[in-house]
């Protein structure tokens, strides 16, 4: 029998079993992206997002996800689009997609 060997978590604290780790992934690297571009603090996000400052932290590591209506909330509070923040995320999803594959076939 063959075991499949992951590099990442199968499970975070806190959460569910990760159905898609590279959105996951992609949405931490997106939301961290553009809060640097706009050159707020974690904490600025999280007063704009009304969540947690360490929710933000956690979000950012990709320990955690939010619910529809928190992403709703910090597309806002990231002054961007939700449409423009979910196609970011899906980019950067499908580039982890394919990093992933190139990892594991070497």
């Amino acid at each position: 029998m063959r075991v499949h060997k992951c590099a990442f978590p199968l499970r975070v604290a806190g959460m569910r079993k990760v159905q898609d780790l590279p959105v996951l992934l992609a949405a931490a690297t997106a939301i961290k992206a553009r809060r640097t571009e706009i050159n707020i603090s974690q904490e600025e996000l999280a007063h704009r997002a009304d969540v947690h400052r360490s929710f933000v932290a956690r979000l950012e590591l990709a320990e955690t996800q939010p619910s529809l209506a928190v992403f709703f909330r910090l597309a806002n509070a990231l002054e961007v689009e939700v449409v423009e923040l979910t196609r970011t995320i899906v980019r950067r999803a499908e580039q982890e997609r394919r990093s992933a594959k190139k990892r594991s076939a070497t």
